[in-house]
């Protein structure tokens, strides 16, 4: 008697993978029509039938929760952005407390990542962390909302992003950083970072930076500030300080994107005799553990990573039992530290603590 037909007798037949043939029969829309409707014509040819007690199997919960990470260029071997690491130990807790476990991995965007989560069910939600490049990574987050799949990132709130996003405020952090330098008597300012739509974080925080500029009148309302691309890395950051001093600009205040482009920055100014602050205020973005520990420390935006990651897992939870959910943006806190020397009174320094919410660190 021959064996009953399986989904591995459509793939080969039909000169796809099975889990496409999976996809297939669920009518996922991430196969084309086309594909779908040949996939389909094989199984009615084999007369194929779905196991229903092992779909029902795959239904239920598995009560695990994926944590998808970027591979990000680092100075060590982790590929792990320092800010993310900092997220993971209320994540897990949190997850701990939801009665979830946590299954953590590396995005792979070479193949159907997304698709994969879902056809295994290895997990009843995802986790995104990192930056990468929006422009490629919002398609994939369209994919992920197309075929219902339970997900929660971190990253920029605006109305292009698809699905649930929890996001610090970085307009408005880019603005503090900015006011915080205006008012300690700094006039030439810089900008180095992302400032387009494939970082949106990015943007956001630049956006801040010139709109502070602008209310001044530092910046004339029909003028960009000077700005020089870097993505978030020290050896970026490095390389575009380097290229600023040579470039003989003036300048006394740098406003960096990101504390790992600060700490690049910071190593090409001192490698040029330029005193910091004495020379030029220079500011980064994340308060990672080592802004702490430059010399001098970091002026920073602190974002609160262990309040970002209860909100990741309770949010993912509330759509994991079809509870409804909203995107959640988490203010940010300046902390000043010694790389941004004051040229005001300790006055208006102050009444700028109070008014923001400041934290001065004295290290």
């Amino acid at each position: 008697m021959k064996d009953k037909a399986t989904s591995f007798d459509i793939a080969h037949m039909a000169g796809v993978s099975q889990s496409t043939v999976s996809r297939a029969l669920r009518n996922s829309p991430l196969v084309s029509i086309e594909t779908r409707n040949k996939i389909k014509a094989i199984a009615k040819q084999l007369n194929y039938k779905v196991d229903k007690n092992a779909s029902n199997l795959r239904q239920q919960q598995s009560k695990t929760i994926a944590l998808l990470l970027f591979e990000d260029p680092t100075s060590d071997d982790s590929m792990i952005n320092p800010f993310f690491l900092s997220m993971l130990g209320s994540i897990t807790k949190a997850s701990a407390n939801a009665g979830y476990d946590l299954l953590i991995s590396f995005q792979q965007f070479s193949n159907d990542w997304h698709a994969d989560f879902e056809d295994t069910h290895k997990a009843d939600g995802i986790i995104l962390l990192g930056y990468g490049d929006f422009v490629d990574y919002k398609d994939k987050l369209t994919k992920l909302v197309e075929q219902g799949t339970h997900y929660v990132r971190w990253g920029a709130i605006n109305d292009e992003t698809p699905g649930i996003t929890i996001g610090g405020d970085n307009y408005n952090g880019g603005r503090i950083l900015t006011e915080h330098l205006l008012q300690r008597g700094y006039k030439h300012f810089v900008f180095i970072g992302g400032a387009d739509n494939r970082s949106p974080e990015f943007l956001d925080r630049f956006n801040g930076f010139r709109d502070a500029l602008r209310a001044s009148g530092t910046l004339p309302k029909n003028k960009t500030p000077r700005h020089w691309d870097a993505v978030s890395t020290e050896t970026s950051g490095y390389n575009v300080g380097k290229a600023l001093i040579e470039s003989g600009e003036k300048f006394d205040a740098i406003v960096c994107a990101s504390d790992l482009i600060a700490v690049g920055v910071l190593s090409a100014l001192q490698e040029s005799k330029i005193k910091v602050p004495r020379d030029v205020a220079l500011v980064g973005y994340d308060n990672i553990p080592l802004s702490r520990f430059t010399s001098p420390p970091l002026t920073t935006i602190r974002q609160n990573t262990q309040l970002a990651g209860e909100y990741l897992v309770n949010t993912l939870v509330q759509l994991i039992e079809k509870i409804p959910a909203s995107s959640i943006s988490i203010p940010g806190e300046l902390v000043i530290r010694r790389s941004c020397g004051s040229t005001e009174s300790s006055d208006i320094a102050l009444e700028q603590q109070v008014k923001n919410r400041l934290y001065e660190e004295e290290i």
